[in-house]
């Protein structure tokens, strides 16, 4: 790949990508850079790191960057407002929803009446599809429970001193909770897209690209794709590559590490096929948009070449 064209007349094209200093994919796009699997596929990787999730997508908003990671709803806002964005699969890790380990709490209809803490806010992916479940079953939760929205940490704290009795929260503060003991998952997240009959293994996180950039550069981002598989395969089947991460993943004890790193390769995204395509669209259509509006097939990252409008 060394040998492609763009190479060989010295303009190899650079990608500059916007995510959150630890955030989750920094640590594949630090792994994409450190083994140099951007040069190998024939680009030069560029990442800015940012503090916080709406500074990132400012940066891709703006177009000081070209790409960032997001979660499929964002997309699907911007689409709304005439803003497309490609979106190409990163995790379909979204989290669990936990008790405490000696919770009585069985099944959806034991939450009326709970004290539930939901991470991020009300559009958290997590507490959306909670939220469709518990509807089916005749419960509206924002009216029968009693709900707060927090950062994760203040909601971990808060389960712990038995302040709340559920927690809705992202998969990487939860697989530190359940390291630490004390809880137990009430529900998986996959188990919510079951329900829905939804595939359980849908990536509702992705890195997006302008649609107007994406017509002009279908080469670098096939390019970037691919190097993405090859980080995501080398993470997955040789666990020495974790050892230069850890500092990026600011764990204390080897249960968080490897809870961590076990959630993240669990996380790998299948490929986009037509029916996966179709759930996404399904579950953001579950989750509020209007069917005439959704997210269309063509901003759905697919690695054969066939699907690109000529």
């Amino acid at each position: 790949m060394l040998s492609s064209p763009l190479a060989i007349a010295g303009e190899v094209p650079v990608l500059r990508l916007s995510v959150l200093q630890f955030g989750t994919a920094h640590w594949e796009l630090d792994h994409i850079q450190r083994h140099g699997l951007d040069r190998q596929a024939g680009f030069k990787l560029e990442v800015r790191l940012v503090a916080h999730l709406p500074a990132s997508r400012i940066a891709v908003s703006s177009g000081e960057v070209q790409g960032a990671v997001v979660d499929l709803m964002w997309a699907q806002a911007r689409y709304e407002q005439g803003e497309p964005y490609l979106y190409l699969p990163f995790s379909s890790s979204i989290g669990e929803i936990l008790v405490a380990e000696d919770s009585e709490i069985d099944s959806i209809v034991d939450l009326r009446g709970r004290r539930i803490g939901v991470a991020g806010g009300p559009d958290s992916k997590g507490w959306v599809l909670l939220k469709r479940v518990a509807a089916d079953r005749g419960l509206d939760l924002e009216r029968e429970a009693e709900v707060s929205y927090a950062a994760p940490p203040l909601l971990d704290e808060a389960l712990r001193r038995d302040r709340i009795d559920v927690l809705v929260t992202y998969w990487h503060f939860t697989a530190r909770l359940k390291a630490a003991g004390g809880v137990r998952t009430a529900w998986q997240m996959a188990a919510l897209l079951d329900a829905l009959s939804l595939d359980r293994d849908l990536p509702v996180l992705g890195y997006v690209f302008r649609e107007e950039w994406v017509r002009e550069h279908h080469d670098l981002l096939d390019r970037f794709a691919g190097s993405l598989v090859e980080a995501k395969q080398q993470l997955a089947e040789e666990p020495s590559h974790w050892a230069a991460i850890r500092p990026l993943m600011r764990v204390e004890n080897e249960a968080d590490f490897e809870a961590l790193r076990q959630g993240f390769i669990a996380g790998t995204p299948a490929a986009l096929d037509a029916r996966r395509i179709a759930d996404l669209q399904r579950l953001l259509v579950l989750t509020g948009a209007s069917p005439d509006r959704v997210l269309p097939d063509r901003l759905f990252y697919r690695a054969d070449a066939s699907r690109r409008a000529p």
